[in-house]
């Protein structure tokens, strides 16, 4: 008996490592190229605006698919979603890393966005159909939140090294050894799902997926560009942020009357559920704003190169991967609830602290301090917020609530950048004007834009946390 629960205990741990390892490779795939651009633009001969394609149709195709990612692993069942999605995106990186033209990679880089989509929500939900609630759940969602939360700051450092000391193609193929090896691992360790009976919903794929893919795309365009011109008025940005909204009504509509929904409106009814989805929106929404001017503002006023901005994010981003850890530890003891709120008031003073940067600030009271203070708060709110998106699921929705969780932090991160940037680049226009008279007015400029951001930021997170005091659960539950 004792040798059975130990061998249960094994092989959970390693369908654990396999489905956190994939999901670091996910989210690392969506900043692992920002360093290798300038290289990949000078090799393939990309313009200008091609080249944020090759960042922007990875996000893209990530986010608009996951509500459909998630409800194909309910129905065909979540190891099969997972395998299938893991091997789309190995093959997808290997073919781009061999890419010769501007259009072969952009084509890679979505094709491994779809996959992404397809294994993402089911690794989640894996996760909740194999670890029962209680202290084993909440070890294995600190372990899984600890490793996916790398995924930003190991991108940068990897991308960082690789293209410094071999090629922007290792950006690409570095994804295949891992993913043949994940592969193989999760057939072997991985055991299948029950599978929901049920039809796919078609129309709530086409408008939920058309919806949210035209939603970030629309934010991603609408930010206020670095010459201070606002684009939120400009007639692509505001048509596409148009047939967003009415297809996301025609979505919910069409969910209301469907027996087979896409997204069962009833994983929404639920208080804490959806309240937990506002503010992993929120929160998501203030850290990629963070993400962004803080290391614009590393590499444009204090001069870093990039590969001195990603190790910068080292022990940033082990302050995350702690945090998680820690939480997980404490998520029994303390709450839901007052762990996510300590873990935002603290964010929130982190980020109203970096408001006050500046190019005269020093590094450690102008930067290292409440970056710790902002890193250490958001650590210790991943894991209660995924606990509390998968507590109380029907088993049958599992993969669909994974998928909505997913597809908030998606969201976010592009409301983040848009509302963020709009904010941070008209500061700094109204300093310089169109043309800045001089490198010093406009590295002045930048740092004053930077910090109005980071402002806007904190109380953004003290608007999340006002909707978790409102929502989430008191007591220990």
């Amino acid at each position: 008996m004792t040798q059975d629960l130990a061998e249960g205990r094994r092989s959970r741990t390693l369908a654990l490592w396999t489905i956190s390892i994939a999901q670091l490779m996910f989210l690392l795939d969506a900043t692992v190229v920002n360093v290798a651009l300038p290289s990949i633009k000078g090799s393939l001969g990309f313009s200008g605006s091609g080249l944020e394609w090759v960042v922007t149709g990875y996000s893209l195709a990530f986010g608009g698919l996951l509500l459909l990612g998630g409800r194909a692993g309910d129905i065909l069942g979540r190891r099969r979603m997972f395998v299938a999605g893991l091997a789309l995106f190995t093959v997808a990186s290997l073919l781009g890393g061999l890419a010769t033209t501007p259009w072969w990679l952009l084509v890679c880089r979505a094709v491994q966005g779809v996959g992404a989509a397809a294994a993402s929500p089911a690794a989640l939900s894996l996760i909740a159909t194999t670890f029962p609630e209680g202290p084993e759940r909440d070890r294995a969602v600190g372990i899984y939140s600890a490793v996916a939360t790398a995924g930003g700051g190991v991108g940068l450092l990897a991308g960082g090294v690789i293209t410094t000391y071999l090629s922007w193609r290792w950006v690409m193929f570095v994804n295949v050894p891992f993913g043949v090896f994940i592969v193989i691992a999760a057939m072997r360790v991985l055991t299948e799902t029950e599978r929901v009976r049920g039809r796919f919903d078609l129309a709530g794929a086409l408008t939920g997926t058309a919806g949210v893919t035209l939603l970030v795309y629309g934010l991603i365009n609408a930010a206020t560009d670095q010459t201070g011109t606002t684009h939120w008025a400009d007639t692509d940005v505001l048509v596409t942020l148009g047939a967003a909204v009415l297809l996301i009504a025609a979505f919910v509509a069409s969910e209301r009357r469907n027996p087979h929904a896409l997204v069962p409106l009833r994983i929404f009814i639920d208080r804490v559920r959806a309240g937990t989805y506002i503010v992993q929106i929120l929160s998501s929404t203030a850290m990629f704003g963070i993400f962004f001017f803080l290391t614009l503002f590393l590499q444009q006023v204090w001069g870093y190169t990039p590969l001195q901005t990603a190790v910068v994010y080292v022990p940033l981003t082990g302050l995350l991967v702690y945090g998680a850890r820690l939480s997980s530890r404490l998520v029994a003891k303390t709450g839901v609830r007052n762990l996510v709120i300590g873990g935002l008031l603290s964010a929130a003073a982190g980020m109203a602290w970096l408001s006050q940067i500046g190019d005269s600030s020093g590094y450690l009271t102008g930067m290292l301090v409440p970056t710790v203070l902002t890193y250490a708060g958001l650590g210790l709110t991943g894991v209660p917020l995924t606990l509390s998106a998968m507590s109380r699921v029907p088993a049958e929705d599992s993969g669909t609530a994974s998928g909505v969780f997913s597809a908030a932090r998606q969201v976010g991160g592009a409301t983040g950048l848009a509302v963020l940037g709009t904010v941070a680049w008209a500061a700094a226009s109204a300093i310089t004007g169109p043309k800045p008279a001089s490198r010093s007015l406009a590295d002045h400029a930048l740092a004053v834009g930077a910090g109005r951001g980071f402002a806007v930021a904190a109380g953004i997170v003290l608007l999340a946390l006002l909707v978790a005091a409102l929502t989430l659960p008191r007591g220990r539950s």
